[in-house]
């Protein structure tokens, strides 16, 4: 949590951070200033200290209702100042002024942090003119660990609840979507409008993008919404021009956030129309048993990656092949049991092979529960996936509960 961010910095030894970006859709700096229409900023979290937001004149009404402490850089650093220095050069001109705010601020011999979301050749060329002007300054890139991705780690309870109304509205959008399957019929074994013409998996991702920006949420990863073959591998997002045939299964993934940037929600089922085989029934059952299975058996202080392994195991006495026995399979259980979630979709705790000494489950974490069962050359696959929290007591709870029901009726 935020509270905990002083004493990460002291124990990684960073002196101040720097978030560069926009506040929304930006991670790292949305944890500190919510979503505004700050389209450009950067902030500086000295160790100690409560942060400083820069912001562009325009959006100084934006920028004041983020409650930070805030700076104007024409006010206090103009950029027309710099651009005389630097002869028109609006790299060096940049550069001169990060120079004065860093030096003003004190931390123009220490090490910093960066963080935030921009052009990754802009940010590389602004800072390198910087280290050049500042030698002593140690700008400091993690990939896993940094700071702000460890006390991202674990969420306020006002952090929980943003999720959970995401959850609320994720699922929502899955019984409408539910609802408008099962509210036509089938003709040749394939799902029709009331014209009698195919409905397609584009048409549905239409509907659910439509129904989330109705609710006020954004959909910026978009949606998975894959059927037969395709269900059989973890991530194809389905063939929009695709039909939905019925007995086959539909792996239906659904990630989106608060409008903005804000937190996400992860959340899959699996559906048949109409009916099911025997095989895929069967299959259902032993990912759906393990789910429950683990949902029951996450306990405080374990490392994440631990469950994967249970999880591996559990599949393997049912017959299946597993990631752990083969890392290369593309059939059987091919992925981890989970991840974190928060203002990223996918971050710290990771299950899987990415996992590190940080991925230990604690209270306030709130992360992914979704095995699953892929067999493309068969032509279907299985997946279930809930998102949870663990609470004060280290109990797991799931954020937003929806049936587990494999074959969806349609209409005759």
């Amino acid at each position: 949590m935020k509270k905990d961010l002083d004493r990460i910095m002291q124990k990684q030894g960073i002196d101040a951070l720097w978030v560069n970006g926009a506040a929304q859709n930006n991670p790292d700096m949305v944890y500190f200033t919510g979503i505004h229409h700050v389209s450009s900023a950067d902030l500086i979290k000295i160790r100690g200290q409560e942060p400083v937001l820069f912001y562009n004149s325009m959006e100084r009404e934006e920028a004041a209702k983020t409650g930070l402490q805030v700076m104007g850089y024409e006010e206090n650093y103009p950029i027309r100042k710099y651009l005389q220095l630097a002869n028109g050069n609006t790299l060096q001109a940049v550069a001169l002024r990060y120079k004065d705010i860093f030096t003003d601020f004190g931390v123009n011999e220490k090490k910093i942090g960066i963080a935030g979301k921009n052009d990754l050749c802009a940010a590389y060329a602004v800072t390198k003119a910087v280290q050049e002007l500042l030698p002593k300054v140690e700008f400091v890139g993690c990939f896993m660990e940094s700071a702000l991705k460890t006390a991202r780690l674990i969420k306020s309870p006002d952090e929980v609840e943003h999720i959970r109304r995401m959850g609320r509205i994720t699922t929502e959008v899955v019984g409408n979507t539910a609802d408008f399957l099962s509210s036509h019929a089938a003709k040749q074994n394939i799902l029709v409008d009331d014209k009698g013409s195919p409905i397609t998996i584009g048409l549905v991702k239409a509907m659910i993008r439509r129904w989330l920006a109705e609710k006020g949420a954004d959909n910026p990863e978009d949606t998975i919404f894959s059927i037969g073959r395709d269900a059989g591998i973890p991530h194809s997002s389905g063939n929009d021009q695709d039909y939905l045939e019925l007995g086959k299964t539909i792996v239906f993934d659904i990630f989106p956030c608060e409008a903005g940037g804000g937190y996400f929600y992860d959340f899959t089922r699996t559906w048949c129309l109409g009916h099911a085989s025997d095989e895929i029934q069967k299959v259902y059952q032993d990912v759906f048993a393990v789910h429950q299975k683990m949902v029951d058996s996450f306990k405080a202080n374990t490392a994440f990656r631990d469950y994967q392994s249970e999880t591996c195991h559990l599949f393997r006495e049912s017959g299946y092949l597993t990631i752990e026995d083969d890392p290369e399979i593309t059939e059987g259980y091919v992925h981890s049991l989970g991840h974190g979630l928060g203002l990223d979709v996918h971050e710290n705790p990771f299950s899987g092979m990415g996992s590190g000494s940080q991925d230990v489950l604690e209270p306030g974490m709130v992360f992914t529960v979704e095995p699953g069962l892929y067999y493309p050359s068969k032509g279907f696959g299985v997946r279930i996936e809930d998102t949870v929290t663990m609470n004060e007591q280290g109990k797991i709870e799931i954020l937003a509960d929806f049936p587990y029901q494999l074959v969806l009726p349609v209409r005759e």
